[in-house]
Formats: structure tokens, sequence, C-alpha cells
């Protein structure tokens, strides 16, 4: 075998070919510990992903109870103060609008029918279907809807940057 203009005796094969087998035996043993090591936070992500969806669903529900008791503070807390808000009729409102319009409803009750959450690292989309119970011109009224909500986890925790919902008609 020759290696530049040297040439290697039999021996000297030898000698390379164990070195080769150490380190490729030595990839073998390092490669499960370098995977094992890499997949570690995925697996711990698991956990975090199940509280994180445990809080999302939680401060969904806190919106639906805050929104019914027209708790103006509550939903302050809730909301990205940067808010953007489509409504079911397609008007688009700031923070201070959606609170506006919800202290003059006559909103009853929202209960959320599904939802599922999708997290994204510090995002999570919510997605799912409500029924809202309100009185308008002294008529009870339930509508459905299905909506899109998104959170983002930030220094005071997380907070809804975006929502939009759409009637469902049939």
């Amino acid at each position: 075998m020759s290696l530049g203009s040297q040439t290697l005796g039999q021996e000297e094969v030898q000698f390379a070919d164990m070195q080769g087998m150490k380190t490729r035996a030595g990839w073998l043993v390092c490669l499960p510990i370098l995977l094992g090591t890499a997949l570690t936070p995925l697996s711990g992500q698991s956990v975090d992903e199940t509280g994180f969806r445990t809080r999302i669903f939680a401060l969904e529900h806190a919106w639906n109870q805050a929104e019914a008791f027209k708790d103006l503070k509550a939903l302050d807390t809730l909301f990205d103060n940067a808010l953007v808000y489509v409504d079911f009729d397609g008007t688009l409102m700031t923070k201070a609008e959606f609170l506006s319009r919800v202290k003059s409803a006559h909103l009853q009750q929202v209960i959320t029918q599904s939802m599922n959450v999708e997290l994204f690292g510090d995002t999570a989309i919510v997605t799912g279907t409500y029924q809202a119970s309100e009185v308008r011109d002294g008529r009870p009224l339930v509508r459905r809807g299905r909506f899109v909500d998104t959170w983002v986890y930030k220094s005071s925790g997380w907070v809804c940057v975006a929502a939009q919902a759409t009637p469902i008609l049939h």
C-alpha cells in the first residue's frame, strides 16, 4: 500500500487497520450517547408541552368566563397590548376596541365545545368551536362559531396576541 511516496509494510497496514477499527468502534459507542443526549430535551419537552397545553386550555376557559361576566381587568391581563381580533362579523378590533365591545355586549355565556392546542416553541395556536348565548333586542340568541387564537409566551407568561371567530352557519 502506498501513502504518498512511502510504502507501508504488512505490520504498518495491520496497525492502520486496527486504528481504523478503533475509530469506528469509538463512533459506534459514542453515537448512541450523542443521540441520547440530543434527544433528551425532546423527551423532557413532552412534560413541558403537556403543562403548556393545560395552561393554554385554562386561559381559554378563563377568557370565556371573564367575557361572560364582563371582567375587563381579567381580559386585560389575558391579551397582549397589540392584540389583533377579528370578530365573527369580520370587524377588525384592537385590544381597547374588543374590551369596549365586551363591556357593552349582552353576552350571557360562552361554552367551548371543542379545542385543540398546537405548540410551536413559544407560540401556541388554539383552534376550536364555541357556543355563545346572549340577549339582543330582548330576545335570546344562540350562535355557534369556530375560532383560532394565537398565544405567545412572554416574560410575564402566556398572552393572546391574535384571535379570530367565524360563525358556523350549518
